[in-house]
């Protein structure tokens, strides 16, 4: 994503919502937060995405994680496009339990390097791809995946990362391939064996491999 990298503070845009006009920074406050793009309202795999993040938005708030969707529509698209949303989840009366921001202008597409070249509209104009950012109470990127338009996301993963996340950001470990929350977690290399022991009172297991090298080291939190 052009000049926007990990570990960047995230711009403080101001933009008008299906919930009025929000200062980013002011909406997350000292939550961490989700902004998940969508090419077009009114679509097949943009809706079915909207309709899971709602159905599980409840997983987001345990997690103490602010939800924002960004489509090019304008508000009044957003709205309409919301009662769709919610009436594929069986929940035609219910509100959709995060705010949309419009952005038919692209302006904020652009400058988040959201947009896919590949996929255009009608009018040949290059839709938004499926951009997911994550971020930190300290207004800070700490993870962005860029999906193209065609390709629907799997928010099982996404909150599955923002465990990965949250716990790394506490505590001195890192998360394995595939791991999920109860799994064994990886000490970071740069602990000494001895610091490990200090950190980690249930103990610290080494993994033998053919090097003799000792970096292989997993521990239960």
């Amino acid at each position: 994503m052009p000049g926007l990298l990990l570990g960047d503070e995230f711009p403080n845009f101001e933009a008008d919502t299906t919930i009025g006009r929000i200062k980013f920074h002011d909406f997350l406050g000292n939550s961490w937060g989700i902004l998940f793009s969508h090419p077009r309202d009114f679509t097949p795999v943009c809706t079915t995405e909207l309709a899971c993040a709602a159905k599980i938005s409840d997983e987001f708030k345990k997690r103490g994680v602010k939800m924002i969707a960004l489509s090019i529509d304008s508000v009044e698209d957003h709205r309409n496009w919301s009662k769709d949303v919610m009436a594929y989840n069986s929940a035609a009366e219910t509100p959709l339990p995060f705010p949309i921001i419009a952005d038919h202008k692209r302006e904020l597409s652009v400058q988040l390097g959201m947009l896919d070249p590949d996929e255009r509209d009608k009018d040949g104009m290059p839709l938004t791809a499926r951009c997911v950012f994550v971020i930190g109470p300290d207004k800070k990127l700490k993870l962005s995946i860029l999906y193209p338009a065609t390709t629907g996301r799997n928010f099982d993963e996404l909150l599955r990362v923002i465990d990965s996340l949250q716990l790394t950001a506490q505590k001195k470990v890192a998360t394995p391939v595939d791991w999920k929350p109860g799994d064994k977690v990886m000490v970071i290399p740069s602990l000494s064996d001895a610091e490990a022991k200090s950190l980690f009172p249930n103990g610290v297991t080494t993994q033998e491999v053919p090097s003799g090298k000792k970096y292989l080291r997993y521990t239960h939190i």
